[in-house]
């Protein structure tokens, strides 16, 4: 059974050179270590500045 969609914010870079582990939140205030799978979107927080 698959899972549903999520989002969460990288708040912390575990890797080297920018890249996996992440230290990430999700909505709900959770927090986990992940490496992101091949079905996973990694996009630029856009800011209002």
């Amino acid at each position: 059974m698959g899972q549903h969609d999520r989002t969460a914010e990288i708040i912390e870079v575990l890797g080297m050179d920018g890249g996996p582990p992440y230290r990430v939140r999700f909505e709900d205030g959770h927090e986990t270590l992940m490496s992101p799978g091949p079905d996973t979107v990694v996009r630029p927080f856009a800011s209002d500045d």
